[in-house]
């Protein structure tokens, strides 16, 4: 019998705030039941288990970040929407930790490709590189730097792995220039 009030999206959706609490590696079935006040075995009623759980985590955070970088880059072009695409997703990895590290969960294919968050991730990173008229296979080459790019910037900043005496949005501001100056001179390299 589902308890009051539960849904599976509650579950997922708390799972999701407890990820970002304690890292996503530290999530299971026994922290989730403790948080609502039930036992583990009450949880099935909503997941199959822990696979089930961490997969819907994963496909929640896609769909929570798609949403973020598709914002930052609606209506903008060039170094504009370079800027907020970067400055969206460093928020993201590092306000949302555990959400973050739930994006790089192994989520099987056919499953990953009943949801819209990895496809809207993608099109948010060409929709920015359009102003940069990059085509195939420069594109896929500039969202994989990109990608890269950011994801090793807010990796390194949310383990504190910068530590050096220097403003880091200084620093991040000046990694965002250097994309945009190799961006918008890629058909030259």
């Amino acid at each position: 019998m589902p308890r009051a009030g539960l849904t599976r999206d509650t579950v997922v959706s708390t799972a999701a705030d407890i990820a970002d609490e304690i890292g996503f590696d530290h999530l299971t079935l026994a922290v989730l039941a403790e948080r609502f006040g039930i036992r583990d075995a009450s949880l099935y009623t909503h997941v199959r288990g822990l696979a089930d759980l961490l997969e819907s985590v994963a496909l929640l955070a896609h769909d929570e970040w798609a949403d973020t970088l598709g914002r930052a880059v609606a209506g903008r072009s060039g170094h504009e929407a370079l800027k907020a695409f970067a400055d969206a997703y460093r928020a993201f990895a590092t306000g949302n930790p555990g959400r973050y590290a739930a994006t790089r969960y192994p989520v099987p294919p056919e499953r990953m490709a009943a949801s819209t968050g990895v496809p809207r991730i993608i099109e948010a990173c060409y929709a920015l590189l359009r102003g940069y008229d990059l085509a195939e296979p420069d594109a896929t080459d500039a969202v994989r730097l990109l990608r890269s790019t950011c994801h090793g910037f807010s990796d390194l900043e949310a383990v504190g792995g910068f530590t050096a005496d220097r403003d880091l949005d200084a620093s991040w501001q000046r990694t965002i220039n250097a994309l945009h100056h190799t961006l918008t001179n890629w058909s030259q390299s």
